[in-house]
């Protein structure tokens, strides 16, 4: 069995099912179904999305690469029903139709900051429905869903992951007090992921403004990470770099619009003395005694973790979809339009935050698996308790690697 941690997704937004096949899990790793169907949950909630919500309940489907509840260590597939399929079952039918007709769904003018236009460049389309089926985020749910049997690798070693959002609309919540339980306990109860309580509330209004002028909001998350080992990433090459895999993973995601890890941006309005996290030393941790009174570099430093949690920001723009739409041009006559309208969310920063936990939450399980490799989780286990002994000898005056 490869140890590379891999997986991909297929599926249209009004096709019959969203899949994913997961590969390079160890064997023996416990699966609770219970929590991925807890993750789908997280996703579909939040303030200001729309009526897709009330159709959809997503339950995830394991089909194979699991037996009574451990993996196998061979691929493990799982699907997500789309309950809005029946809906459009004639219009997604994998056959030709019975007889030649004109589809009443057909998208002919594209969306400004969609990919409509540019997807029916690339492949050759005049009924964009072709390209955005695809290009919808509905098919995040197989992202969280396979971020969801990660995070339970994940926490075989005590490394967790977490989300909020910090702005929504140019509303900014104040510092995050990222090492309080209550702080992270209020974000769950908030439906715009927000555990600042006063910004929230103006969150809240400035989505209800937008949905009332048929407009939509962006934003920004932060996802964090703790207990994740030094030594994950590398230097070697771009491609390993644990930055740079995280910064594509989470741009990966429709909508987002830029990433940021640490201090992000600003880093280049300070000074080195004002940036650099200084290195200290507490005795207590003989495995790894080194301390910072500042994480400016987000738990990373060249593309390597070091030992610091993890902190991921990303922005993501406003939905393309409007109900007031923007004027465009209807193809192939190129004849002015108003944008194509779709039913769609207002604001989908919240759901964005539980994607975004999905994709680091990948990223560092291949990070994972690729330090400590092994066919079963047993075998992980023992080279992840191996690297910490080796890392001890390190600090010890005299002591061999």
């Amino acid at each position: 069995m490869a140890t590379r941690l891999d997986f991909c997704t297929a599926g249209e937004s009004h096709g019959r099912q969203l899949t994913a096949i997961l590969t390079g899990l160890p064997a023996g790793l416990p699966v609770d179904i219970s929590r991925i169907n807890d993750e789908l949950a997280r996703r579909q909630r939040g303030y200001g999305r729309g009526g897709r919500m009330q159709i959809e309940s997503d339950r995830v489907l394991i089909t194979s690469g699991v037996r009574h509840g451990r993996t196998l260590g061979s691929p493990l597939a799982l699907t997500i029903e789309n309950h809005d399929w029946p809906n459009w079952e004639q219009e997604m039918s994998v056959t030709p139709p019975a007889q030649e007709s004109v589809s009443q769904r057909t998208v002919s003018v594209p969306r400004p900051g969609h990919a409509d236009l540019a997807g029916a460049a690339k492949f050759g389309y005049r009924d964009m429905r072709n390209v955005l089926e695809r290009a919808s985020a509905r098919k995040t749910a197989t992202v969280v869903a396979v971020g969801a049997i990660c995070r339970q690798l994940l926490a075989q070693f005590d490394i967790a992951v977490v989300s909020c959002v910090v702005n929504i609309a140019g509303i900014r919540a104040g510092a995050q007090p990222v090492s309080d339980e209550q702080f992270w306990a209020r974000v769950e109860d908030s439906d715009v992921r927000c555990g600042d309580q006063p910004a929230a509330q103006q969150m809240h209004r400035a989505i209800d403004e937008a949905a009332q002028a048929g407009d939509t909001v962006g934003g920004e998350f932060e996802v964090y990470a703790t207990g994740v080992p030094p030594g994950l990433g590398s230097t070697a090459t771009w491609q390993e770099r644990l930055d740079s895999r995280l910064a594509a993973a989470v741009m990966g995601i429709p909508a987002i619009k830029s990433v940021e890890i640490g201090l992000g941006k600003a880093v280049a309005d300070r000074p080195g003395s004002q940036v650099h996290d200084p290195i200290g030393v507490d005795r207590s941790d003989y495995r790894w005694p080194f301390v910072r009174p500042t994480n400016n570099a987000g738990g990373i430093e060249g593309g390597i973790s070091n030992g610091e949690p993890i902190v991921v920001r990303a922005a993501m723009k406003p939905i393309s979809t409007l109900t007031q739409p923007l004027p465009s041009v209807k193809l192939p006559d190129l004849e002015p339009q108003p944008a194509h309208a779709e039913r769609s969310d207002v604001c989908a920063v919240p759901a964005a935050s539980v994607v975004g936990e999905a994709m680091v939450i990948f990223v560092l399980a291949q990070a994972m698996r690729e330090k400590f490799g092994g066919d079963s989780l047993e075998d992980m286990k023992a080279a992840w308790t191996s690297y910490w002994q080796r890392l001890a000898k390190l600090w010890q005056p005299g002591g061999e690697v």
